[in-house]
């Protein structure tokens, strides 16, 4: 049956206008633009979509879907339904599971479990060691969406600190590089000195201090360095530091550039001055650093300094999280609420809309040359979101679809909220219900 999702305000490719979306089995057939300028029949499934923003599904290049391994704390079912229902159509996960995805075979093996439990499309990385070069050369870059490398520890102890093997990796590698940038030397430097002065009693509010601006620029650098001199294509992950960006540069179409950057949604919105309230619950590697950084990164994704938004959706329990400086885990659950939380900075005056769309649908896309997915066109996927602008609710754990059950922003409202999701044009979500039939595609990749 074909689906008309009928005057809707479509924001898509830079502008905002009322039209309607018909849809035919996984793709879309035609775009309609105006009010009530589309025939309909009996065999269609109408959507009256008046006083909603229709949206192409957010791309989210990195999550932490836990699976396998660490179930206790999320799966692949369970975040993807969370995926959906934040608006999410599509996602590539990380490499640090258990096993970690060090090998084709088990690579393969996440895949086929995300065919059969995935509410939304995927791809995973490759992760990087220091020895597993010879698998990492065997990556088909039309199936892979890249590989990750651990340039500071962060969480699942797959740092690749072996000069030898990053240059080999940077030389090599057939498709994209993913990096986390923090250096573990300044870390360790600052943990020791952090320690001796406060033993195990540290605070929330010195996690920036720890995992410091000069632990993330002295990586970054240093990937950017690398990327350069073997002509990589680098992506250099949650940027959270000012500094970071005179790294980067804008002068070039998102597809022509061979080095880029991403920011999260946590380093948008909470600074340092939000340790106090939130503690433990806002720790992340990389940490949020100042409200400057915070300002400095918002302006760079105005300005395409920043390419992409995601989440480094990370959830672990309560418990894991409630705890002491050195036994807190770092990471939170995002990927339910990035879209309206990245729209609420819109209302706030931060971003317009239609650069809410650019960089968590369009530029995903773009970025890893995904095949016709990330924007309203005819003959491209139907990832479709529907968003109702002034429909406030507040984050709480009755709504909260993650398995972890908690996330950063319970207590806040958000205005918007997403009502319906379209994964490959069937409706996967609809305020509040799954349609437990529906299961994504593996994401495939122009060479």
């Amino acid at each position: 049956m074909k689906i008309l999702i009928k005057n809707a305000n479509i924001v898509n490719e830079g502008r905002i206008f009322k039209g309607s979306v018909l849809i035919d089995d996984e793709h879309i057939e035609k775009i309609f633009n105006g009010e009530n300028n589309v025939e309909s029949d009996d065999s269609m499934e109408i959507i009256d979509a008046d006083g909603l923003w229709l949206i192409p599904g957010v791309i989210d290049d990195q999550v932490h879907f836990r699976e396998p391994g660490l179930t206790h704390k999320g799966d692949i079912t369970s975040e993807s339904k969370a995926a959906v229902a934040g608006g999410v159509t599509s996602y590539m996960d990380m490499p640090n599971t258990n096993p970690q995805t060090t090998t084709l075979e088990l690579l393969e093996e996440k895949y086929a479990q995300a065919a059969e439990k995935s509410y939304a499309n995927y791809s995973f990385y490759m992760g990087a060691t220091n020895i597993n070069i010879d698998e990492l050369v065997k990556i088909n870059p039309c199936e892979v969406c890249g590989i990750k490398v651990f340039m500071g520890s962060s969480t699942g102890n797959m740092l690749v600190n072996d000069l030898y093997t990053l240059e080999r990796i940077f030389d090599e590698a057939p498709t994209l590089i993913a990096t986390h940038c923090e250096d573990e030397t300044i870390i360790q430097h600052n943990l020791n000195y952090y320690k001796k002065k406060f033993g195990e009693n540290i605070g929330f509010e010195y996690h920036p201090l720890i995992r410091s601006e000069e632990a993330c620029y002295k990586s970054s650098a240093f990937a950017v360095e690398l990327a350069r001199k073997y002509n990589s294509r680098l992506h250099v992950l949650h940027l959270s530091t000012a500094r970071e960006l005179e790294l980067f540069k804008s002068d070039k179409l998102l597809k022509e550039r061979k080095i880029t950057a991403e920011v999260c949604v946590h380093h948008l919105w909470f600074s340092d001055k939000d340790y106090e309230k939130y503690g433990s619950r806002i720790k992340w590697n990389p940490a949020i650093k100042k409200e400057a950084d915070r300002e400095a990164l918002i302006k760079a994704l105005n300005n395409d300094t920043i390419a992409v938004v995601a989440t480094d959706h990370a959830p672990h329990t309560e418990s894991e999280k409630d705890a002491s400086y050195f036994k807190s885990s770092s990471g939170g659950p995002l990927v339910q609420h990035s879209l309206v939380a990245m729209l609420q900075l819109a209302k706030q005056g931060k971003f317009t809309v239609e650069k809410v769309v650019e960089k968590m649908c369009h530029a995903p896309a773009e970025l890893f040359r995904i095949e016709k997915r990330g924007y309203i066109r005819p003959g491209y996927y139907a990832d479709l979101v529907l968003v109702n602008p002034n429909s406030p609710q507040t984050v709480d754990k009755s709504n909260i679809f993650y398995k972890c059950g908690w996330s950063p922003f319970e207590g806040q409202t958000f205005d918007a909220k997403v009502e319906r999701t379209f994964v490959n044009g069937q409706m996967v979500y609809n305020n509040g219900v799954f349609n437990e039939n529906v299961r994504g595609k593996r994401l495939l990749f122009e060479a």
